[in-house]
């Protein structure tokens, strides 16, 4: 028999193998806990929680209603420029002229409108005009000359610290301006600006749904329009951004600017609250903006947060400062539990992100 004619061994073909059930790791989807642990505000509003549980024990005056308005007063006038510094910080910037910015804002609608005899109106937009101007030379100099936005905003610091307390000696003769109470105007700007609602016989500022609405409107922005991505752009490689056609410049002053609104609209708040600004306050406050932002998720190195993450944020400093008043402890310790929070925060966000992207 040839070789030809041999028969060949039978081969059993192997049934085609069914679809995998198993996954890439690039493609598997994460549990629903790890991908909640990725959002920024998820670790925050823990905290927050865990804050406010504690003072509830610690402190039980803070169970009354109206203490709670005051914290969330307290909460609402560091939430407000917080929120424009957050968005700023994502853009991959920061400002340390906005504490003294609010008192600059204040101090200029106040002597304006005094000195002059004018309507307090007057001044209330001269003063915002000053602001977004002041916004706009920080983001100027940081996008023209490349020089860190530390460097810039802490001169523009030292600036305006000086110009508060000088302009207001020459013009006043005192360190703070004088009462503006029965000008004209004034009783309509204090209801815009620093007027009270009652919510079942509690009193509650207008200062807490102002900063509710901001936010809102923040997240909006940040998620749901064109500048929200140019934000997260140039926050993650402005290089990068710039080469995909984002308007760079643009959103980097724009984003100052937006950090000189809030200044000017806490500083119109704090003037007709009071009647009258001290020129030496707002030194430090800036810390506590960007620390509340920080500890809402946005990173310093930019191109990550939320606009929801720093009203947790604020909410956790103003009840620990009110909270500490309630408990009847040295105020003293403020500081102290700020840094124990922000520490706490970063190393927090920190797990999170490690924990919410292994494999």
């Amino acid at each position: 028999m040839s070789m030809a004619q041999q028969a060949e061994p039978a081969v059993t073909t192997p049934p085609a193998p069914g679809p995998s059930k198993q996954k890439d790791g690039r493609t598997a989807q994460r549990p629903l806990a790890l991908r909640l642990l990725a959002r920024p505000e998820v670790g925050v509003f823990l905290g927050a929680v865990a804050v406010y549980i504690f003072f509830l024990v610690a402190a039980p005056p803070v169970r009354d209603g109206s203490s709670m308005a005051n914290v969330l007063y307290q909460s609402s006038t560091i939430g407000i420029v917080t929120i424009p510094v957050a968005l700023l910080m994502i853009g991959g910037e920061f400002d340390l002229s906005s504490g003294v910015a609010v008192i600059t804002s204040a101090l200029t609608a106040s002597m304006l409108a005094y000195q002059l005899s004018m309507n307090v109106w007057v001044g209330v937009i001269a003063a915002l005009l000053v602001s977004l101007a002041v916004g706009f030379f920080n983001g100027w100099m940081v996008v023209k000359t490349g020089l860190p936005s530390f460097l810039v905003t802490l001169g523009t610091f030292l600036i305006l610290q000086g110009v508060n307390l000088a302009v207001t000696k020459l013009v006043t003769g005192n360190v703070a301006t004088d009462n503006i109470s029965d000008m004209d105007g004034f009783d309509q700007a204090k209801a815009i600006f620093a007027s009270s609602f009652e919510v079942g016989g509690v009193n509650v500022k207008i200062t807490i749904v102002y900063w509710l609405v901001f936010a809102a409107i923040a997240t909006w922005v940040l998620l749901r329009t064109k500048y929200g991505n140019w934000i997260f752009a140039v926050g993650g490689n402005k290089d990068s951004a710039r080469a995909v056609g984002v308007p760079v410049t643009f959103t980097k002053i724009s984003l100052f600017m937006l950090v000189g609104v809030g200044a000017w609209f806490l500083g119109m708040h704090q003037l007709f609250s009071f009647n009258t600004v001290q020129s030496g306050e707002g030194v430090g406050i800036e810390l506590i903006y960007i620390s509340a932002a920080v500890i809402g998720g946005c990173l310093l190195t930019g191109g990550a947060g939320s606009a929801i993450g720093p009203v947790f944020g604020a909410f956790m400093f103003g009840m620990v400062q009110q909270g500490i008043v309630y408990a009847g402890w040295n105020p003293d310790w403020f500081k102290a539990f700020l840094g124990v929070m922000l520490l706490g925060a970063v190393l927090i966000n920190l797990w999170v992100s490690r924990t919410a992207t292994r494999r």
